[in-house]
């Protein structure tokens, strides 16, 4: 908990200490934050249709336009951002817990034990992401928990790597092995040595992982395959706007802007943080 508590003011200590990044954080947050709650800032419910009006650009009453079918978009937009924010940190969760307990059970197990983990790991790396999805929509149906855990599935892969890599620079450490001499169990060393010193890498790579879990989102719902109709998410919104590109920009221009103003600031604060001291999220 005091790990946790430490990497915690840390955390804000890096990111406020430029106004740039700071600005970047505070954007993100206000956002997700108006995502979540979109019931209560958005004008219209998402999928209410006004075919009378049809494209319409801004105005007063529909500050970021409608689309082809009368649906007020900065609505949708909020709608779309809950979608994508929460695809974004639960496949993050399901990757930082899969490779973080992955990555650490190879680090601290046998050579050859370690050796075969992480062949497999390079064999999954092998298989191509659009059409594992493919089979597993086909199997399972399309659902937005499919989509949580298949991307997770994936993005666990690299989270794997780098906490086997770090778990074995501190497992090689002085105060690692002195604990062991003095009788300190397995999970004994995990709790008090290995995972206060995972902390800070594990929350950078989070931060770096969600902006491509968010990606891999906006793409497979651009193919067709990620959130379905009438839901809403950026990649659909971007995907019906570039059908309409021409009749109507604005059904583009803001999903657009919104979602690459995320992924932004979204990298803004992970390069930032990977830049800081790490040793500093372990205090």
């Amino acid at each position: 908990m005091k790990s946790l508590l430490g990497a915690s003011k840390a955390f804000f200590s890096v990111v406020f200490s430029d106004r740039h990044t700071g600005a970047c954080f505070v954007f993100l947050a206000v956002l997700c934050f108006a995502c979540m709650f979109a019931e209560f800032f958005a004008p219209y419910p998402f999928a209410e249709q006004n075919l009378a009006i049809g494209a319409s650009a801004p105005c007063a009453e529909h500050i970021f336009g409608t689309d082809i079918l009368g649906r007020d978009v900065f609505t949708r937009i909020l709608y779309g951002g809950r979608i994508s924010f929460a695809v974004g940190f639960a496949a993050t969760a399901v990757a930082v817990l899969i490779g973080s307990c992955y990555g650490m059970v190879s680090a601290l197990s046998p050579r050859r034990v370690d050796s075969l983990m992480m062949r497999l790991v390079d064999i999954a790396y092998a298989l191509p992401f659009t059409i594992l999805v493919i089979l597993l929509m086909i199997i399972f149906g399309r659902s937005l928990w499919l989509i949580f855990v298949a991307i997770g599935a994936v993005e666990w892969l690299t989270m794997a790597r780098i906490v086997r890599g770090m778990t074995l620079d501190i497992k090689s450490r002085q105060f690692v092995a002195a604990s062991v001499a003095l009788g300190q169990g397995f999970w004994g060393v995990m709790r008090l040595h290995i995972l206060p010193n995972l902390i800070g890498t594990i929350l950078v790579c989070a931060t770096l992982t969600v902006p491509s879990v968010m990606l891999l989102e906006s793409f497979l719902s651009f193919l067709g395959l990620g959130v379905q109709a009438p839901l809403p998410s950026w990649g659909t919104l971007v995907k019906e706007g570039a059908e309409y590109m021409l009749d109507a920009p604005w059904t583009l221009i803001f999903p657009a802007f919104f979602f690459s103003a995320t992924l932004y600031c979204l990298n803004r604060v992970g390069v930032k943080l990977s830049a800081a001291d790490l040793r500093r999220f372990s205090k």
